[in-house]
């Protein structure tokens, strides 16, 4: 089956986003993707949150966060209320940290880290109990599954999203280079 999803930058009215969700929904979208870009876009979770008042089916989450700008105990909890509020339709896209980094200076995450907070938030948003940063952790109140994405191009972060993924996300299109990576991965 042929999915469709609407990607928003963080650039326009949320009011707007909202009626373009709406809309998009009523086409057949299944998924509303938002950057997580800090710095050079609108915050995103707000965004997503008033879409998900507006719409009963699609599913949304950011293309792409890292764990490398929040606390992970924050974002697992923002996944999991989001998760909560929707009734089930969040998701997230998760990468190393390229655009959000750099624009501060820094690097990205590595790989290895990128797994270690895909998995760790997935616990989190179940209620499973974590170690994070040497504390217990655990929510009590989340018990829901997150999927998760993760952005890849190079060899170990394909690797990556075929072993600790539900799905890959490539910006590209042609059809000979998407084949090339959902195969790597």
């Amino acid at each position: 089956m042929l999915e469709f999803g609407i990607t928003f930058k963080g650039d326009m009215d949320p009011r707007r986003v909202v009626a373009l969700c709406k809309q998009a929904e009523v086409a057949g979208f299944t998924y509303a993707w938002f950057f997580d870009s800090h710095v050079l876009w609108q915050e995103c979770y707000t965004t997503m949150a008033m879409c998900m008042q507006h719409t009963d089916q699609m599913r949304f989450g950011p293309c792409v966060t890292n764990p490398g700008v929040r606390d992970w105990t924050v974002a697992a909890s923002t996944f999991g209320t989001l998760n909560l509020l929707s009734g089930g339709r969040m998701e997230v896209g998760l990468g190393r940290g390229d655009s959000s980094r750099r624009v501060l200076g820094r690097k990205p995450m590595t790989v290895e880290t990128m797994i270690e907070f895909a998995d760790s938030v997935r616990a989190m948003v179940r209620g499973e109990h974590v170690q994070y940063d040497g504390q217990d952790v655990q929510f009590p109140w989340s018990k829901s599954e997150l999927p998760v994405w993760i952005a890849a191009y190079g060899p170990k972060a394909l690797a990556a999203a075929g072993e600790h993924a539900e799905g890959l996300i490539i910006q590209l299109a042609d059809p000979w280079l998407v084949k090339w990576f959902t195969d790597q991965a």
